[in-house]
């Protein structure tokens, strides 16, 4: 009886502790874990499916559309229970179609194929890769679990195919191509609930290998994506920018504002300045599970909603002249060039900017060499090892001397600031000698031993005097023409919608002292403001702020900010979502007196001097002046401003020519221009382009 006791004591006991389990178990699972177990069993319920908004459309200012989209395919990955090994080798079959067809898909590893090195991209644009590089090594996932800092880019592969298990039966390039989209798959968030989007328009040949082998594809789907669509191919590449799939560092940046891993991102030009406005709002489809597998629809889905769409101030006909008029001259300089050094051979790139004078509205802005931006990914190798550098928007990003075309500015601070006459007359002697250690020359005199003897402003500016510049900018001053030059925004952003644009720099004490390593060197002496006064020394402007000045000058002193915005617009009712008006950012007093005789003297230019050979006999009245900037090596760089028509200025132009030779080149870009945009006759015969001649010191016009 004893035992008989006892043992129903420990019964009692192993069932008390056992209900305590049980208990204990119901508490954890719908107390302490219950919502986390509740999202795992709605996650294996219910789905939602995402349906992708379109992209808004980019028009230009006439309501031609330049960016559209086009309902294409795409490849998603979802992750499965599948092993390594299956996983690659669905992988292998699924690019050995996109080779067989032609398709492009994404591999965002940074390693090359064999042999195996880095291929980081400068990001930034800061002249290194090292930062990146150090990024990457920084957020790696595996970063001290087989992958290590000081790897090299060969270590790094063969880490990765243990990581993922890539067995050696495949061939090199083959492990290369599993490996890549493995890395980005894993970078993208793959799991049971985050798609991966291997492959994004591709072809229905594709699709359809794909669809007839699907039992082959576990975890693969083609699904209906909208593509961008180009719809002017190769038209304002620069301006209207691209887009791609999202990074890492764009990711965290943005996540907060509802971007996935797998989201596609404005990455440059327009594209990238609207994604707040292009973005539509992405639409979802749920769907529930019952247990048998049917599968019901859940109510209240919520359809996409289209980005809107950004109106241009770009007058696209016009871009396309400027766009044509700057390759056919460049290739003209070119093929024009004979044995003779600086004869232009090397002239391969520039950029044109052409702004409504009384809005500030950018109508035409050009960049050479340019790319198709529907051809990026299969041109993507050759467009970065392009010494050229078709990817750089020279209009807002290339660094230009002004040359000449600053002599303009140097008169209307001279004159304002009482350092000069409208009627003064400076006789050039050829050399000037007011200092004794530094005696510049009058490009004439250094070409042909030649003066121009007595000079005015206007005459000054006809016949772009160094001497008499040389003079007028000794007497006011670097302070004085820095202060000016700042006035009509030369060394200062143009406030355009694009966040490539950089600032430049107008020569400066301060200026010098930041880009001059010695220190004897680094002092500002009186040779400095001569030839900051003539458009040299430290002296470096974008296109797009010459286009602005030119502008300036032509409407008599209202410096406007440029737009290339005109509005946005909503794609679902065509309501404006904002409008973009004129701004005058700058009012620079200027007597009427001042203008004329510095107007004149542009005019002058274009009628009587360096640019008359391109607009003899024309048919409105242009004011203009060209300039010829000497560079570290190679041929001269060409430049010209203008405005037109002379007496009711309406646009601005500015051409620069990299190793153009001589700004009267440059002219024939502009001449083009006003042409199209004043429907002038331009069966004329087109002007040869010059070459330099012999220089002894000083610029030439």
């Amino acid at each position: 009886m004893p035992n008989s006791k006892a043992r129903f004591i420990i019964l009692k006991i192993v069932i008390a502790v056992m209900f305590a389990a049980v208990i204990w178990k119901l508490f954890d699972l719908q107390v302490l874990k219950g919502e986390q177990y509740y999202e795992i069993a709605n996650d294996r319920m219910t789905t939602n499916i995402v349906e992708k908004a379109p992209r808004g459309e980019i028009l230009d200012r006439y309501g031609t559309t330049l960016v559209s989209n086009k309902v294409g395919y795409s490849v998603v990955m979802q992750k499965t229970d599948v092993k390594d090994e299956e996983f690659n080798d669905i992988i292998k079959k699924l690019v050995d179609i996109f080779y067989s067809t032609q398709c492009e898909y994404y591999d965002d590893l940074p390693i090359s194929f064999a042999p195996y090195q880095f291929k980081f991209e400068d990001e930034n644009e800061d002249g290194s890769v090292e930062d990146e590089r150090e990024a990457w090594f920084k957020n790696n996932s595996h970063l001290g679990k087989g992958i290590e800092e000081n790897m090299s880019a060969d270590q790094i592969m063969q880490a990765y195919k243990e990581i993922y298990k890539v067995s050696d039966v495949y061939s090199e390039d083959e492990q290369r191509r599993i490996v890549g989209i493995r890395y980005a798959a894993e970078a993208s968030g793959l799991s049971q609930t985050t798609l991966f989007t291997v492959a994004d328009d591709i072809s229905v040949d594709a699709v359809t290998q794909i669809k007839e082998r699907q039992d082959e594809f576990k975890g693969i789907a083609v699904i209906n994506d909208y593509i961008r669509q180009y719809d002017a191919p190769g038209l304002a590449t620069h301006i209207l920018g691209r887009t791609g799939k999202i990074n890492a560092e764009e990711y965290e940046a943005n996540k907060d504002l509802g971007y996935g891993y797998n989201d596609i991102i404005g990455k440059q030009g327009i594209e990238k300045w609207g994604e707040q406005y292009l973005r539509g709002i992405d639409g979802t489809t749920g769907t529930t599970k019952e247990v048998n597998g049917k599968e019901i629809t859940v109510m209240n889905d919520a359809e996409p909603v289209p980005g809107d769409y950004i109106v241009l101030t770009l007058d696209s006909d016009l871009q396309k002249v400027a766009e044509k008029s700057l390759e056919d001259t460049i290739q003209n300089i070119r093929a024009s060039s004979g044995v003779k050094a600086k004869d232009g051979a090397d002239c391969d790139a520039g950029s044109v900017a052409v702004i409504d004078v009384k809005t500030g509205d950018l109508l035409a802005g050009a960049s050479y060499p340019t790319y198709d931006m529907s051809k990026f990914n299969e041109d993507y190798e050759t467009l970065i090892n392009n010494d050229a550098k078709p990817m750089w928007n020279r209009l807002v990003s290339g660094l230009y001397s002004p040359g000449s075309t600053f002599k303009p500015l140097t008169a209307i601070a001279a004159l304002e600031t009482g350092n000069l006459n409208v009627n003064e007359i400076i006789e050039d002697e050829g050399i000037y000698k007011f200092y004794a250690d530094y005696q510049p020359t009058c490009w004439i005199w250094g070409e042909y031993k030649l003066t121009h003897g007595k000079q005015n402003v206007s005459a000054a500016l006809e016949n772009s005097c160094n001497y008499f510049f040389y003079e007028v900018g000794r007497r006011m001053g670097i302070n004085k023409l820095d202060e000016y030059a700042k006035k009509f925004g030369l060394g200062e952003k143009t406030g355009i919608e694009l966040d490539e644009e950089v600032a430049g720099h107008m020569a400066s004490p301060e200026y010098k002292k930041e880009v001059v390593a010695s220190a004897t060197d680094r002092e500002w002496f009186g040779g400095d403001t001569l030839q900051a006064a003539i458009g040299q020394s430290y002296s470096l402007f974008t296109p797009i702020q010459l286009a602005n000045y030119a502008a300036t000058i032509a409407n008599g002193g209202a410096r406007y900010k440029v737009n290339l915005i005109k509005s946005v617009r909503s794609s679902v009712d065509g309501g404006v979502v904002k409008e973009f008006n004129p701004e005058v950012i700058e009012k620079v007093d200027m007597d009427d007196e001042v203008i004329n005789a510095v107007k004149q003297g542009m005019k002058r230019v274009v009628d009587e001097g360096s640019a008359s050979e391109i607009f003899a006999n024309y048919g409105i009245a242009v004011g203009g002046k060209t300039g010829t900037a000497q560079v570290g090596s190679g041929s001269n760089n060409a430049v010209f401003i203008a405005f037109a028509p002379f007496d009711d200025p309406q646009i601005a132009v500015s051409v620069v020519l990299e190793h153009g030779v001589r700004g009267t080149n440059a002219a024939q870009v502009a001449k083009d221009i006003f042409d199209k945009y004043f429907n002038l006759d331009s069966a004329e015969t087109t002007a040869e382009p010059t070459t330099a001649t012999d220089v002894q010191g000083g610029l030439l016009r």
